[in-house]
């Protein structure tokens, strides 16, 4: 027996050396699928994904219909089940811990409303 990685295991790599990901969705409308970079903060096996608009981000509109979310980070990409909340306290975690990561000024110039916040389990 090998203890080659698993593919979360080369995904969570990846996503420990990268600032953006490439998260893909279905649109509730369309039915199409839809990609965008956004910013995340990788805690452990939770991806935490905090939309730039909060609850009228459209990504997140998506994830409300539609859960199942694909990651992209540089080469690996993999799917997973976004489990959005609104949570005042869960949100200002993630907000802090964004700030961390990506400065509070610079969280301050992209994201204009912490009202929702994202979570996937990658482990």
């Amino acid at each position: 027996m090998t203890n080659k990685p698993t593919r979360n295991d080369v995904l969570r790599d990846r996503l420990s050396r990268s600032s953006e990901v490439t998260i893909s969705v279905t649109g509730r409308k369309s039915g199409r699928t839809n990609s965008i970079p956004v910013w995340f903060v990788l805690e452990g096996d939770t991806l935490n994904l905090l939309p730039v608009q909060g609850s009228g981000t459209q990504w997140y509109k998506n994830v409300l219909k539609n859960p199942s979310i694909r990651i992209k980070a540089g080469t690996e990409e993999a799917e997973f089940k976004a489990v959005p909340f609104t949570d005042t306290k869960q949100v200002s975690s993630v907000v802090e811990k964004f700030r961390a990561k990506y400065g509070a000024s610079d969280v301050k110039k992209y994201y204009s409303k912490f009202d929702v916040a994202v979570v996937a389990q990658i482990g």
